[in-house]
């Protein structure tokens, strides 16, 4: 493999965490893999100052100009589902997708390969929270909404924060071996791949009770767990009473 070149893209109010994802994965020089590592770099999708979730102020060492060499482009969560990427991103992601760079999202930042129209007819996902509002923005898609992530060879699209880091060490894997990917998931501390999808995440409501059946059979529990606890609290006082007694007549 040759020295594949990882852009991450940056913009004002970035998602901090999935951003230090792409960086803890393809930043850091790991020599010690025996293995050809990535070069990194970041872009900054618009003029500055790039603002990140937690106060932080970023400076990008790049312009959009880095995107027309790099192999990879990961694009973290998108600032606002509701608002349209900047034209000149969307120009460089529809060129990068022609001469066959691989798209990569995390969370809402599919909205942005979706905004460029390198998605259509593709099988896709994001964050639970927004699959229902990207169907119905794009319907020539194919929303997986309970997948941590879905391979469409050329494009890769991840569920919301965490589920970056599956994504990520599973191009690790496919670059580099499944050996390579379990030692980088090592140095993480994390799983080299998990089973399940994010369905398993999402909240779901107790069912409302309208017959009142689960709330008495919850008073029962509760009644029959106390009077469980009451009969083991008297068989304990009385084989202490016991003990006493047999204690007095040696003495």
């Amino acid at each position: 493999m040759h020295n594949h070149l990882v852009v991450a893209l940056a913009y004002d109010r970035l998602c901090t965490f999935e951003f230090g994802c792409v960086t803890e994965l393809f930043a850091l020089e790991r020599p010690k893999l025996g293995v050809n590592w990535y070069r990194f770099g970041v872009c900054a999708a618009e003029a500055g100052p790039i603002r990140a979730a937690g106060g932080i102020t970023l400076a990008a060492s790049y312009t959009l100009r880095l995107l027309d060499r790099a192999d990879t482009i990961v694009i973290p969560g998108w600032r606002d589902a509701d608002e349209m990427p900047p034209e000149p991103l969307l120009k460089k992601i529809r060129a990068a997708y022609r001469r066959g760079a691989r798209l990569c999202s995390i969370c809402s930042g599919v909205f942005v390969l979706a905004a460029a129209g390198v998605l259509d007819g593709k099988t896709v996902t994001t964050h639970w929270r927004y699959a229902a509002k990207l169907q119905a923005r794009y319907p020539h898609l194919r929303v997986q909404p309970d997948a941590l992530y879905v391979d469409e060879q050329q494009i890769i699209t991840s569920a919301g924060s965490a589920a970056g880091l599956d994504m990520l060490l599973h191009l690790v894997r496919h670059d580099h071996g499944s050996a390579v990917a379990n030692r980088v998931a090592q140095r993480l501390v994390v799983p080299p791949h998990r089973e399940g999808g994010q369905a398993q995440f999402v909240p779901r409501p107790v069912p409302h009770d309208e017959s009142g059946r689960l709330a008495r059979l919850m008073d029962c529990g509760g009644t029959q767990s106390s009077r469980v606890a009451a009969h083991a609290a008297l068989a304990r006082r009385a084989r202490r009473d016991e003990s006493a007694h047999a204690a007095a007549a040696v003495s």
